[in-house]
């Protein structure tokens, strides 16, 4: 494939082709951060299908949490992806992942959620 018909050009147009393995290595990580993103996904379609023993609206939210958690993840994964790309196209520095922050919050969270909802089942 010709350099010109490549995309997104955003990425491709600038810079040099870096080292294939690099290239490689970054389609591997935002194959990584797409397969967190379903499990988030994956996460919040069995809160929403399981009839757990916590309160339906705490169940809601944690449900809708790692719902917007996956999709924010997904997204973030093809933008990091360019980022990254493009700076190693241009030699300049790699940026940082933002999604790091987002999964740790919303695992973090529902984590915090589930913990104090078995706590308090098991004290009444």
């Amino acid at each position: 494939m010709t350099p010109a018909r490549r995309r997104p050009r955003s990425v491709y147009d600038h810079g040099t082709d870096p080292d294939p393995r690099f290239s490689l290595a970054n389609e591997r990580t935002f194959l990584a951060w797409t397969r967190t993103a379903l499990a988030l996904l994956a996460g919040a379609a069995a809160l929403d299908a399981l009839d757990l023993p916590l309160p339906g609206t705490l169940q809601s939210v944690l449900g809708a949490l790692l719902a917007a958690a996956g999709t924010v993840v997904a997204a973030t994964a093809w933008w990091n992806w360019a980022r990254v790309e493009r700076a190693m196209r241009e030699g300049t520095p790699l940026p940082g992942n933002p999604a790091m922050v987002v999964v740790l919050v919303a695992v973090g969270l529902a984590g915090l959620a589930l913990a104090v909802s078995s706590i308090v089942r098991a004290v009444t």
